[in-house]
């Protein structure tokens, strides 16, 4: 990561104080420990005795107090303070150490993500460093293979455009709603990474659609070895394809039928901390602190403004492989503090309980994932809680991660399974909420805490603790698996609904609505909560429930309080008007507080339901005594409410006439009915008759139309020729 093992490197990051009981607790085994020896890995001793040299970490023991942090507003003044406080410990106090490792000619990389040291030496180099008053412990520096299953290799799956396992978290459905993660960035650090894969290549920071930009976008923590990429690749490149899979999770799309990403719109930046799918804790370590301050191509001009909101972490750091359970708590503790959420695979060492073992996936500081099938059941190899060290329940959230189709290395596509895929799942949620609403980047409490909480919650009963029908969390699924739409929905501070008691109404009926306001997620109290709705039109105000206000026009309802996932409701209830029309439509209504911004729901459409008939032409006919006359009328339902129709008549002369039968007619559709009449023979010439033709609805008599028929009696007087045979 450093052009030269001289350079301190600077990086923004919040820790927690070490204390000296926190770097002693943990030892790989062996007889009683004097001092020195309570302070340094026994795999550090073990392998520089059997190999002459080691790799190991020296963490010293004045760390940063970076609490400050947490009550910094945004994003970037965390990821500022953070780095410029990181950065003057390290250069304040490494410096004896530095001296001391260069006098015994160790090999060395200063860190400020955390006040450390990456040193290569033998024995005697590590009993130096573990012997000083300013180390407080020395870590192993151990190689960890990437954590795979043996499925990896199935054969790609045909494309199903929107993937099963980003349609089943209602991905697509946030898409919809006009949110794909634009303006977010997520990092990702891992075996490396595809760039110009067609399903990531538009989504890559440093592609501008014409021209590659990698300074800033890519860093590579691989200094040696480096399989097809080599070591220090100066753009992004995978020598396993693990990493290139997990990127098309988070941001995967080609435009096309490969719709495999969880937040298409957002952009991404990478770094290699796998050597041919093997890491350590100091390429591990190397990638955070570049994500809190990026680089350029050369290491230098790191800048937190370029810092991504999210980074994924589909690796494992297990102690069976000499990794200390500590050896990165306080980097994570510190890269939570710069405002970026650290999401972790929380491990393939099921169905056992008590499996999630590896460290930084136990941490309270990480994000810990497990994995679900299509059907929403645990994978059988995702780890189950509690955490092996800490005791704590883990994992946090689950998402599908089992035969899960996703990019591969050479533009192509391949299915694989693991807690490894379930973890961008939750990357790529972070980055939709983040984009819907930008107030959320930097606050990771808060991200987690709707993730959590909107979560489709899901039970177990396999005895790892929280077995019961309502144990939500629990050591199988955590929260359950994440909704993306209902995460979305919840991703604004004060969220409010309305709901109408019916969709369809009549004039002169009641309509009761209840409005519901939520503080979706937050720490604290939201006071003085005022929600306010305006009488829609065609309505008169009946009651509303809560002592509340009403001035002709708006309701005005107060609640002096209101905690985080605290829901107050209150009910409306209005008359539709006599006469009214159309629909009703109630959109303006919303919510604020003393800190937080007003906020409107969406319009509330009730569709006025009436009765309506009409009749027509209105005609008039001559006709002789005992002539037959037929008026054919149209009928036309012109309400919105199916409806029979009886048709009846009137005669001002009291003569007979015949009808149409009754006749039943949909909203708007017409049908002919007629009236005939056979006018008397005793009918006198010249007199006339009025008849009204009226169609009256079943359902509500008071519905009618009529059309008027008018009849004059006359005499039509013909020619009269006799008739003259011809000769």
């Amino acid at each position: 990561m450093l052009p030269s093992s001289h350079r301190i490197l600077r990086i923004v990051v919040v820790i927690l104080l070490f204390l000296g009981g926190s770097f002693g607790g943990w030892r790989g085994g062996g007889q009683a420990a004097i001092p020195w020896q309570s302070k340094i890995d026994a795999w550090v001793l073990d392998t520089a005795a059997q190999q002459g040299e080691t790799e190991f970490i020296v963490y010293l023991a004045e760390q940063a107090d970076l609490s400050a942090a947490y009550q910094l507003e945004t994003k970037l003044e965390k990821g500022t303070y953070v780095y410029q406080t990181l950065t003057a410990l390290a250069e304040r106090t490494q410096g004896p150490v530095l001296a001391a490792l260069e006098a015994m000619g160790a090999e060395y990389r200063a860190y400020w993500v955390a006040n450390m040291i990456w040193v290569r030496g033998d024995a005697n180099v590590a009993q130096a460093m573990a012997q000083r008053a300013d180390v407080a412990y020395v870590y192993a520096n151990p190689a960890i293979p990437v954590d795979v299953l043996p499925d990896q290799s199935l054969e790609p799956l045909a494309p199903e455009a929107v993937e099963w396992n980003i349609a089943l978290v209602g991905a697509d459905k946030v898409w919809a709603a006009g949110v794909t993660g634009e303006g977010v960035v997520i990092g990702g650090q891992d075996t490396g990474y595809d760039w110009d894969h067609p399903a990531l290549i538009n989504q890559y920071r440093g592609w501008d659609g014409s021209v590659a930009d990698h300074n800033y976008n890519w860093w590579d923590a691989i200094h040696s070895g480096g399989g097809i990429c080599g070591p220090d690749s100066p753009e992004p490149c995978d020598d396993n394809g693990h990493g290139t899979h997990t990127m098309g999770t988070m941001v995967g799309d080609d435009g096309g039928s490969n719709q495999i990403g969880m937040a298409p719109g957002a952009k991404w930046i990478g770094c290699r901390n796998m050597d041919q799918g093997n890491g350590t804790p100091d390429t591990y370590i190397e990638c955070y602190q570049w994500f809190i301050a990026p680089t350029d191509l050369s290491g230098n001009n790191p800048d937190p403004a370029k810092a991504p909101h999210v980074i994924n972490n589909s690796w494992s750091c297990p102690p069976g492989e000499g990794c200390n359970p500590d050896a990165l708590l306080a980097v994570v503790q510190n890269v939570r503090a710069a405002g970026i959420l650290t999401v972790h695979s929380a491990g393939n060492s099921g169905p056992g309980c008590n499996t999630v073992n590896t460290p930084a996936a136990t941490y309270d500081e990480s994000f810990s994932v497990g994995a679900t099938t299509a059907a929403d059941v645990i994978s059988s190899f995702s780890s189950r809680g509690l955490s092996t060290f800490t005791g704590n329940r883990k994992p946090d959230i689950t998402a599908p991660g089992s035969g899960v189709r996703s990019s591969d290395v050479g533009g192509g596509y391949r299915v694989l399974s693991g807690t490894s895929m379930a973890a961008p799942h939750v990357a790529g949620l972070a980055a939709l909420l983040i984009s819907a609403n930008p107030a959320l980047a930097g606050q990771v409490d808060a991200l987690e805490e709707i993730i959590e909480r909107t979560a489709v919650p899901l039970t177990t009963t396999q005895g790892c603790g929280g077995d019961g029908p309502a144990d939500v969390p629990n050591n199988v699924y955590g929260w359950g698996r994440i909704d993306a739409l209902a995460a979305l929905r919840a991703a604004q501070p004060l969220t409010i609904t309305k709901r109408a008691s019916s969709d369809l109404v009549s004039p002169a009926q009641l309509l009761t609505y209840t409005l519901s306001v939520t503080r979706s997620w937050g720490i604290s109290t939201t006071n003085n909560v005022v929600l306010t709705d305006v009488l829609p039109a065609n309505t008169t105000f009946v009651t509303a429930t809560l002592p509340h206000t009403f001035d002709g026009s708006t309701i005005t309802w107060t609640r002096s309080t209101l905690n985080a996932w605290q829901t107050f409701s209150v009910t409306l209830v209005v008359r539709i008007e006599t006469g009214a029309q159309g629909a009703i439509s109630n959109a303006a209504y919303g919510v604020r507080s003393d800190e937080l911004a007003a906020v409107g729901g969406k319009p509330v459409i009730t569709t006025i339901h009436f009765r309506q008939v009409a009749l027509a032409p209105d005609q008039a006919a001559s006709a002789e005594p005992g002539e037959r006359v037929t008026f054919t009328h149209s009928l036309t339902n012109t309400g919105t409410l199916s409806d029979t129709y009886d048709l009846t008549y009137t005669s001002g002369q009291g003569w007979r006439a015949a009808v149409s039968p009754p006749i039943s007619l949909q909203p708007g559709e017409s049908a002919s009915v007629t009236l005939t009449l056979t006018v008397p023979l005793t009918a006198s010439i010249g007199i006339s008759d009025t008849l009204v033709l009226t169609a009256t609805s079943r359902s509500d008599g008071s519905v009618s139309a009529a059309a008027t028929n008018l009849v004059t009696v006359v005499k039509i007087w013909r020619l009269y020729f006799p008739f003259v045979p011809i000769e």
